[in-house]
């Protein structure tokens, strides 16, 4: 699987530009799935107007509204309760999974109990599409300053599949989101390599290489 994890979506040409490269082609002749399940358990967002937003791409972070060609939604807590004939196939032939902001330990959660995460080493040629938790969801950890809901388990490990955890809308100071001095405090509680990124910022991660794609600020704490 390719990553393109961002902390506020396709808000740029450069980050646009890594995804049509990550997919093979143009965005307008490519198929995807969006996931807005993280959104459900995140006290800022919840259920109702956002998620359905999101969805409808009516959303503020430009992620299901960019011109795909197909767009399919992927409702993760549904998944166990159906047969996969009806879900699997369709995951294995889009190009793209679009994955929402909300709650990380959230979205991890329903990834392991969907069955979707056994899924995700047989999809090499599909692309991850993150934004916030939809990218934090792939690293080793979070850090409690990002933990609102806790599984049954109190399992707070997230994924893993990248080695370095991220801090998302970095900001200036006085501005929405996360100034340099949350950042570094939040990174304070991270045992490996952690980083700080706005929303002009991606990370792009194929075969285990990591090639940053900013038209803003991103810098490791």
């Amino acid at each position: 699987m390719k990553l393109l994890l961002t902390s506020g979506g396709v808000t740029n040409d450069s980050i646009r530009t890594a995804l049509v490269d990550l997919l093979g082609k143009p965005v307008g002749e490519a198929s995807a799935l969006c996931i807005p399940t993280a959104m459900y358990a995140h006290p800022w967002v919840g259920m109702g107007e956002k998620p359905w937003q999101f969805v409808a791409g009516r959303a503020q972070n430009p992620m299901v509204d960019l011109g795909w060609a197909s767009m399919g939604l992927l409702e993760l807590t549904a998944l166990p309760s159906i047969d996969r004939d009806l879900w699997e196939p369709r995951v294995r032939e889009v190009d793209a999974l679009v994955v929402a902001g909300g709650d990380v330990l959230y979205l991890a959660h329903w990834l392991r109990e969907s069955g979707l995460l056994e899924m995700l080493p047989v999809l090499e040629e599909t692309t991850w599409l993150g934004l916030s938790a939809g990218s934090m969801v792939m690293t080793p950890e979070v850090g409690e300053d990002f933990i609102q809901w806790r599984p049954p388990s109190g399992d707070t490990s997230t994924l893993g599949w990248v080695d370095f955890s991220i801090c998302p809308h970095l900001a200036a100071d006085g501005e929405p989101g996360n100034s340099l001095e949350e950042a570094r405090s939040w990174a304070a509680g991270i045992s490996g390599p952690a980083y700080a990124m706005d929303d002009r910022t991606a990370v792009q991660v194929v075969d285990g290489e990591v090639e940053w794609v900013s038209e803003g600020t991103w810098l490791q704490l």
